[in-house]
């Protein structure tokens, strides 16, 4: 297009340094080409043996490259693939199987060629055998499979060859010119209508012994799964002409294949058990032929020839006018001995309709009483028409018992499908009140065996949850600010936090709506003890509520003000070892400092500090069979490359070096700022400054916030053109200090306390002598948007503003729409971030008060919008109403909207456009450079899709500034 290319022509231009940010003689300033150059780390995995690493390299700019890292000391050099990704071990480690992507070179070329979809350069199979170093490449690669605790066997499939499609369409052609047969003898009833076929076709699979290479082909393969321990291979076959169609089980060791059903139909759901002796689908095979099909659901056991019919519409224990869902997959409990799998009442046949499209009236209907306002119900339609309603098979006694219903349409069942109890919930009760209030529910106890159930629990805000072993039911009241625990057997209920001598809610929860909690770490075996949190400790809990709560933190949390949270290292594992050791992950609330300790359940010793450093650290994953851990770790400066450790952290090691041009730029760093609000509560703050900060000097400063963010003050921050926001790194290379502040809310007056949290921040900053008064930018998204609207209406602290999809008129807003989800948007403004805490009708004053719109004319602050037309979250009118009140009250103000784009951007090309425009907008009124053409001019309609107008204006073009209102 040919905005793209006038994009592409000012690059340059704006791709060199500002004066306020010239570069050190050693590096250079980041500029919007740069973004394309850093890399991801993607898809990271320990082999089980914890003797090598693998991740993916990923980048706009470059080909994916997988990297897999030898760990033993003396290793040999990392392999690097190019165009390699989605890598995987196999269980025993010795080969890494992988998808080799075409490179995006050839991509770009075979599109600009406008080649047709099958002729686009397609994917293809790595194989790489790390005793050897050997690699094998296989071409057309659709998708590919590992067992999860075996090695030696891999399953892949290719994609169909260019010529099937066409084949395919001469088919269907040949079939529609077919006679349609005798006609009907009058008087005959009439016959059903064969149904549409839309029956996804298989392709080639392909069973390779890794070991020798050997390859057996199976065609027009659909759906295929490893046994856990690699001993079989399940698959389905799916034809045009439904020859061959079947469910079948190969046995890998000795090539016999099994064929469980066969026929023409579809095959869905294919599961093994866990133990990979028994493996259940469902097919249509027996009624494929009919307008709407049913499904039955097969199950196969070890030793037998075929699958046996388990349930099907008219089974006893189906409810009548029920049949099986094919929308869920079916799965089997832990023992197997239990299978669970979704049924749902049979829908009506489509009605006959011979209205012409055209003539046909289309409309919604709102009515008062409708659980969910329609744009809501409209949003899930395709989830409510899928629903599903979990059944059980007792496959020993061969009974089927329904346990979710209509009434209550979602359960849990306890000890992984086991259980005898099943926790049940139910929502419909209380579906209009989440227009305005959190979710609430009713809570069933269902009884597995029988599918009886009874009600114990009534509106329940909090989220409830069965233990393990299905003991106890245990959820948090926000009102009592307690955790509660429910005997299952004897219904007794205690509230088994009320021993804590701290809170266990959220105490910095400044919402209208009750508090959360701390959360919980989990249970012990044999539901013995549950877990709890406070802000700083852990707590060991009764859940009967007899005996005392003990800190198994002994207090260190409290008194080193650290935050103390189990991390969870075998993510099969259902409840804590008591005398096992724990990983805890820390967090010091101060100095925002990171690291891990390691404690016991069992014991009073506290726990034993194995590092503590001035980053941030991501959650540790152990190998399967070896004290191997594997994180990443960052700071502002420092990228969160992958490092490997031993199970005490004694020797941190680095494998990835992701991003090695960081070096030729400036960066900058980043630390905390303490200052005060307006009443007095003290605040953090996390201040970036420039690599070359020199204190004597004056700096232009851009403040961004949302609500905290001082926790992220090691966090690195890539180079990106973002969704919406200011790439702050960006900035602080090019010579700006960038601040964001902490806020805390008083309900009811959200823009009055985030003025009072961020004016006095921004005073504080200028008093310490580095920052231009007169240079002073504001940006913010969404929340963060709103707030920046509000501000400007009640200081000109600010020389320049940008506000992304502000709300300006709460007062719309609150009867206004989140499209997205389909949601009313008065939730927000009773319950949370908008914080009004109550009803336009309870409210009207705050609602007026804390709205941009009615305070307009007080604003002297040139200011940008961002808001899209397709926006999901914060409706389109909501800028537009501050945009047109600004532009009738004189003031200066710009509206970017992206054709088509949401909340935040999701095209690259758009996103680096607004990433242009900001810099072009804040250098302008902060740097004194020159202004660009859509800022000085705007583009009319008639230039739209011909010129982007990011060319800059020569002195002579321009005034000083483009527009300064008086009074500044």
């Amino acid at each position: 297009m040919p905005g793209f290319r006038t994009l592409a022509a000012v690059l340059a231009v704006l791709l060199a340094p500002s004066t306020a940010a010239a570069q050190t003689a050693a590096k250079k300033a980041l500029d919007h080409s740069d973004y394309d150059l850093w890399n991801r780390i993607t898809a990271p995995a320990l082999s089980a043996d914890g003797r090598a690493a693998l991740y993916g390299l990923d980048s706009e700019a470059r080909d994916p490259v997988l990297v897999v890292q030898p760990l033993a000391a003396g290793a040999a050099e990392p392999i690097r693939i190019e165009r390699g990704e989605a890598g995987e071990f196999s269980h025993d480690g010795r080969f890494v199987v992988f998808r080799l992507e075409p490179s995006k070179a050839a991509v770009e070329e075979a599109k600009k060629e406008r080649a047709r979809a099958a002729d686009m350069p397609r994917d293809s199979l790595g194989i790489l055998d790390l005793r050897t170093g050997a690699v094998v490449r296989i071409a057309d690669l659709r998708d590919f499979a590992l067992p999860e605790e075996a090695g030696g066997w891999l399953a892949y499939r290719l994609r169909r060859e260019a010529g099937q499609d066409s084949a395919r369409a001469d088919r269907d052609s040949t079939r529609a010119r077919e006679p349609a047969g005798e006609p009907e003898e009058a008087g005959e009833p009439e016959r059903p209508r064969r149904r549409e076929r839309h029956k996804e076709e298989g392709s080639t699979l392909v069973v390779r012994n890794l070991e020798t290479s050997e390859e057996r082909r199976i065609e027009s393969v659909h759906l295929y799964r490893f046994s856990r321990d690699g001993r079989r291979l399940a698959y389905t076959v799916s034809t045009r002409g439904g020859e061959g169609d079947g469910v079948f089980v190969l046995d890998l060791a000795s090539g016999r294949t099994t064929t469980l059903l066969a026929g023409e139909g579809e095959y869905t759901g294919l599961v093994f058990d866990r133990a990979g002796r028994q493996v259940a689908f469902l097919s249509n095979r027996d009624d494929y032929e009919a307008a709407q099909p049913a499904y039955t659901l097969y199950v196969w056991e070890e030793g037998r020839d075929s699958a046996r019919v388990v349930a099907a519409a008219g089974t006893r224990g189906i409810p009548e006018g029920w049949w099986i869902s094919e929308h869920a997959t079916p799965s089997f409990s832990e023992s197997g001995r239990r299978l669970l799998f979704g049924t749902a009442p049979r829908p009506a046949p489509e009605p006959e309709d011979s209205t012409p499209e055209g003539e046909k009236v289309i409309l919604d209907v709102w009515h008062w009483k409708d659980p969910y306002i329609q744009p809501m119900q409209l949003r899930r339609l395709d989830r409510e028409r899928r629903r599903s309603y979990q059944a059980v098979a007792h496959l020993r006694e061969g009974r089927i018992v329904q346990l979710a219903t209509a009434e209550v349409p979602e359960v849990t069942v306890a000890r992984g499908g086991d259980g005898r109890i099943a926790l049940g919930r139910s929502d419909l009760p209380y579906r209009q009140a989440v227009s305005w209030d959190r979710a609430s529910n009713d809570i069933y106890l269902v009884d597995v065996e029988t599918g009886e159930r009874s009600k114990v629990l009534e509106n329940v805000r909090g989220n409830v949850s069965i233990s393990p072993e299905g003991k106890y039911l245990t959820w948090f009241d926000g009102q009592a600010r307690a955790w509660f625990a429910m005997d299952v057997e004897t219904r007794h209920v205690a509230n088994i936090s009320s021993g804590i001598p701290y809170p266990v809610h959220d105490e910095l929860d400044d919402t209208p709506d009750e508090p959360r909690p701390y959360g919980s770490a989990g249970w012990t075996r044999g539901d013995e003890r549950v877990l709890i949190y406070d802000r700083h400790d852990i707590w060991l809990v009764d859940p009967a509520g007899r005996a005392a709560p003990r800190n198994i933190t002994e207090g260190l949390g409290r008194r080193e003000n650290l935050r103390l949270r189990y991390v969870a290292l075998d993510p099969e594992a259902r409840a804590i070892d008591p005398g096992e050791d724990l990983l805890l992950e820390a967090f010091h609330y101060r100095t925002k400092a990171s690291g891990f300790y390691r404690d016991r359940v069992a014991g009073s010793a506290p726990p034993r500090r194995l590092m503590m450093e001035d980053r941030s650290f991501g959650r540790p994953r152990r190998a399967e069979k070896a004290p191997v851990l594997m994180l990443t770790r960052e700071s502002f400066r420092e990228f969160p490359d992958l490092y490997v450790t031993d199970a005490d952290f004694s020797a941190l090691r680095r494998i990835s070096d992701a991003n090695p041009q960081q070096a030729e730029y400036r960066w900058g760093t980043a630390e905390l700022f303490e200052w005060r609000s307006a009443d007095g509560t003290p605040l953090q703050g996390v201040l970036y400054k420039p690599d070359d900060f020199d204190p004597a000097r004056k700096y232009p400063l851009l403040v961004y916030f949302y609500e905290r963010l001082s926790q992220n003050l090691h966090d690195y921050i890539p180079p990106a053109a973002g969704r919406s926001s200011i790439n702050i790194t960006f900035y602080v290379s090019r010579g700006y200090l960038v601040f964001t502040p902490d806020i805390p809310y008083e309900i009811g007056y959200p823009g009055e306390s985030a003025l009072s949290a961020v004016v006095p921040g921004v005073l504080a900053l200028i008093d310490e002598g580095f920052v231009d008064p007169a240079r002073i930018g504001v940006q913010g998204h969404s929340w963060g948007g709103y707030q920046v609207a509000f501000m400007i209406t009640r200081t000109n602290l600010f020389a320049a503003a940008i506000a992304g999809a502000p709300v300006a008129n709460m007062v719309s807003a609150y009867g206004g729409i989140r499209w997205g989800t389909g949601m009313s948007r008065m939730f927000q403004y009773e319950q949370t971030q908008s914080r009004i805490g109550g009803s336009l009708w309870q409210r009207p004053l705050q609602f007026i008060e804390n709205s941009p719109i009615f305070w307009a004319d007080k604003v002297q602050t040139p200011l940008l919008m961002l808001h899209n037309d397709e926006d999901g979250a914060v409706p389109w009118y909501q800028g537009i109403e501050y945009f047109l009140a600004l532009r009738r009250l004189g003031k200066p103000v710009w509206l970017i909207n992206y054709n088509g784009e949401d909340h935040g951007l999701t095209r690259e090309q758009n996103r680096k456009d607004w990433a242009i425009r900001m810099q072009q907008f804040f250098d302008h009124y902060l740097m004194d450079a020159p202004a660009p053409v859509w800022l000085a001019q705007g583009i009319p309609a008639t230039e739209k899709g011909r010129t982007l107008g990011l060319e800059l204006l020569t002195e002579e073009e321009e005034p000083a500034r483009v527009a300064t209102p008086e009074g500044r």
